[in-house]
């Protein structure tokens, strides 16, 4: 054997052990992410003490400013899990097993001489748009190896849009009725993380 043979085994061998060690540590990190629990006909379960989570934010788009029409009308406060938040903040990135949920909220109604037409009201705070009840929940989700034909893995989740109680599991939307808003316009790996202050503070870190 030459040297320069024994080299270049030396060197692919050095490669293929570098590379293996990169995918041990995605797994490991991984598998520390907690992951949405399914039913066995694929349906997702609810999750668990959601409210908890790591708080994102509150996109909102009241009709008031859509011509009447907006198609999200109501306040989405927006929460991930938090051993996904704990991996995104390590690397930047949104691991297998990513769960990110919103819950609905109306806009807080009042009698009718207390509201202005646009739906906002006098509180303490001064005029504006304040939170009502809750009017649905949903989940997105990562998970390359159960969704390897979806856009980056993600898969969407409606628990009901409508008040409490919510639905116990839910069926994934298909993706043209979800991902593809997100890929077209969101600024993360199919998260719209341009909303979201908690997310950017960990990315200019």
């Amino acid at each position: 054997m030459t040297k320069k043979f024994a080299f270049l085994l030396v060197a692919i061998f050095t490669t293929i052990l570098a590379v293996g060690a990169v995918h041990t540590s995605l797994r490991a990190q991984d598998s520390s992410v907690l992951k949405a629990s399914f039913n066995p006909d694929g349906s997702v379960k609810i999750p668990q003490n959601w409210r908890t989570w790591i708080y994102m934010g509150t996109p909102f788009t009241p009709n008031a400013l859509n011509d009447g029409k907006a198609p999200f009308p109501e306040f989405h406060n927006v929460y991930i899990e938090p051993s996904a938040f704990a991996h995104f903040k390590k690397t930047g990135k949104f691991a297998n097993g990513t769960q990110i949920v919103k819950e609905l909220a109306l806009v807080r109604q009042k009698a009718k001489d207390e509201m202005y037409k646009d739906g906002s009201t006098d509180e303490v705070s001064g005029r504006g748009y304040f939170q009502g009840e809750f009017q649905g929940l949903e989940l997105a989700y990562k998970d390359t190896g159960r969704f390897s034909k979806e856009p980056g893995g993600w898969v969407c989740f409606s628990f009901g849009h409508k008040a409490q109680p919510y639905n116990k599991s839910a069926k994934a939307f298909k993706s043209e009725s979800c991902n593809a808003c997100h890929q077209a316009s969101a600024a993360t790996d199919y998260v719209f993380t341009q909303f979201y202050p908690v997310l950017r503070a960990e990315m200019k870190k």
